[in-house]
């Protein structure tokens, strides 16, 4: 990979920030995560990523999320709006007084804020590869998703499949040991018929069976397809 000197800029000002920004650097290396804030955005304490993953929607464009000054952290770009990956926490019981004088209590669930920067990136990193490259996994920048239900109904619909046709194949394989059976009986008895009357008797007795004989076929249908047995 050709290090350009974004990179390097970027890599040096986590670098220069302490022990746990050196490790959140190598973090983000290995996870191909590279930081897009603009001047402005740094000067007001954002900062903001972009993963190698892209979204389902907005033209396919790549995931950004952001850290706050404010102790929110937020994802940028993957909804309607922009919306808060904070922790959730019940919030402090409001009171509201009823027209018969009575008081009603109302709770809320807010975002649970994170105060320090580093705290803050280390929670992104953490979010990010749990809700983004562990779950979407095969949503690389240049692939599609394919959820893991599907490959798991795939995979039972091929089981049940292989079931079916198990059970056919063996239904098909007694179809075929009686009819070497009934064969076999025929033979016998054509024997005895011979055996028993005259050879020229024989002769008109076999040739008015097979004027008479019409012969069925022995079939079954497996998956909408015939298979012919006889």
């Amino acid at each position: 990979m050709r290090v350009t000197k974004e990179m390097l800029k970027t890599k040096g000002k986590y670098l220069k920030n302490g022990a746990r920004m050196a490790v959140l650097s190598t973090k983000m290396d290995l996870l191909g995560i590279t930081d897009v804030s603009t001047p402005r955005q740094e000067k007001n304490g954002t900062i903001v990523w972009r993963l190698p993953i892209k979204n389902n929607w907005k033209n396919g464009s790549f995931i950004e999320v952001a850290s706050f000054k404010t102790g929110y952290v937020r994802n940028q770009n993957s909804g309607y709006s922009n919306y808060q990956l904070n922790k959730r926490c019940e919030g402090e019981p409001e009171y509201f007084e009823l027209a018969n004088g009575d008081y009603r209590k109302f709770t809320t669930r807010s975002c649970k804020l994170i105060p320090i920067e580093i705290d803050r990136l280390e929670y992104l990193i953490s979010y990010c590869l749990k809700n983004y490259y562990i779950k979407r996994a095969n949503e690389v920048a240049d692939g599609k998703l394919i959820p893991k239900w599907t490959h798991e109904w795939e995979l039972e619909r091929a089981n049940e499949t292989y079931s079916e046709n198990t059970g056919a194949m063996a239904r098909i394989s007694e179809l075929e040991d009686r009819i070497y059976e009934l064969e076999s009986q025929v033979e016998v008895a054509d024997n005895k018929l011979s055996n028993a009357i005259s050879p020229t008797k024989y002769e008109s007795v076999k040739r008015k069976l097979a004027e008479a004989k019409v012969r069925q076929d022995v079939s079954v249908i497996v998956n909408g397809h015939r298979y012919k047995v006889i």
